[in-house]
């Protein structure tokens, strides 16, 4: 096989643990003792080799360590995981390799432990720099913590760190808001999350009176996050992630398609490339409980139950482990290259949707393109199609109307 031939695959692992849950989150996550961990551990490694065989043919561009807390176990166990990922598949030298962290567990010898496997992106989960609003969330950290893990990782040697900030919640005023974004972007961390809380149904939020901003406080918030983030060199590159550019420099000309490959580079060198897979339909695998995949246009999940996680690896039946699989349509890839690729403010490349699906853009999508250029919502510039700045504010109406009868 050539090296053109060689397909790319990103790798996703799900670590479902957490010191306890906070009073906002849906993800499956759950407290467990040692041994269930580390049995867990053990279980992640034979799927790491059962599916290796799977995908010999495919070179791995990155990989992300999420959770659940990954900070919450023992480092060994998560280097050990990365270790075994390098050795049955084939990674590629400039892969990027991401760890979400609590400020809560990431001590200084973990960090330096992570830096030392491989690691070289490390994802902090700030949410707010106002303790009180920490406790409110059910958060197991505090300010104080958050500021130590964030000049650790930059000593452990980590020159790529994002971090997560939550806007409207519970009696979060504007000021208080925007005093946690000052602290973060004085930091300078080359990436920033930057989204609004939302109560999902099954959390303890979604039973709870709560003291929430109104639609007007939160739109104001979510505006002043775009002004604030471009004015301090942060562009946003999709509807809730910000980077600096490699020369920290300018967020002017997020639309520029006369940029050098080389500048290109440069200027998209901290955006996350792991969820740009996601957003761009790439081929990514998810191991462990409950981790999703999406490879050659057919997804599936793993199992939920940990139970039967660790028994149907144990004996080594990997197709078990697969449920709700679905081999996509074209119309269904057709649907999701719009409304996941508009999420990107560059938006969909117009000529790779003729490569990927054999018609023009237009003879699919050509009525609801003309009506929502003419609304002022998207726009058609240097071979892409892209929500406007009004269009991203409104983005779930507009992005419902690319699902096809």
């Amino acid at each position: 096989m050539s090296f053109d031939e060689v397909k790319k695959l990103s790798i996703y692992v799900h670590v479902p643990f957490c010191v306890k849950k906070c009073l906002y989150c849906d993800f499956l996550s759950f407290k467990a003792n040692e041994k269930s961990v580390e049995e867990y551990f053990s279980a992640i490694n034979c799927e790491i080799i059962l599916s290796s065989k799977e995908y010999k043919d495919y070179k791995v561009q990155s990989i992300f360590f999420g959770g659940g807390t990954p900070s919450y176990v023992d480092a060994g166990l998560i280097c050990d995981t990365l270790s075994a990922i390098k050795e049955y598949f084939t990674v590629s030298d400039d892969a990027e390799i991401s760890l979400e962290v609590n400020p809560a567990s990431a001590i200084m010898d973990k960090l330096r432990a992570y830096k030392a496997a491989g690691f070289n992106r490390i994802s902090i989960g700030a949410q707010s720099l106002n303790d009180e609003e920490l406790k409110k969330l059910g958060r197991v950290h505090d300010s104080r913590m958050f500021f130590e893990t964030f000049e650790n990782a930059r000593k452990a040697g980590f020159a790529n760190i994002n971090v997560d900030v939550m806007s409207a919640l519970p009696d979060q005023s504007f000021d208080s808001y925007m005093a946690t974004l000052s602290k973060v972007v004085n930091l300078r961390p080359e990436h920033i999350s930057a989204y609004s809380l939302i109560i999902e149904e099954g959390t303890p939020f979604y039973d709870m009176d709560l003291n929430l901003p109104d639609e007007e406080l939160d739109r104001q918030m979510y505006h002043e996050t775009k002004r604030f983030l471009a004015a301090n060199g942060y562009h946003r590159y999709e509807i809730s992630n910000y980077a600096l550019s490699a020369e920290d420099g300018s967020n002017e000309g997020s639309k520029e398609t006369n940029r050098s490959l080389d500048e290109e580079a440069a200027y998209e060198k901290y955006e996350c490339f792991h969820n740009k897979v996601y957003w761009k339909r790439g081929n990514y695998l998810g191991l462990g409980l409950g981790a999703s995949s999406m490879v050659e246009n057919t997804r599936w999940k793993n199992t939920s139950e940990i139970d039967r996680y660790k028994e149907i690896l144990s004996k080594t039946d990997l197709e078990a482990l697969r449920e709700d699989e679905q081999i996509l349509s074209e119309k269904e890839c057709m649907e999701e290259f719009m409304f996941l690729g508009l999420r990107l403010t560059k938006g969909v490349k117009i000529s790779a949707f003729k490569e990927q699906f054999g018609h023009e853009i237009d003879e699919i999508y050509g009525k609801i393109i003309e009506q929502y250029i003419g609304c002022g919502l998207l726009e058609k510039s240097g071979g892409y199609l892209y929500l406007t700045e009004k269009g991203l504010d409104v983005s779930n109406t507009v992005m419902a109307d690319f699902l096809l009868d």
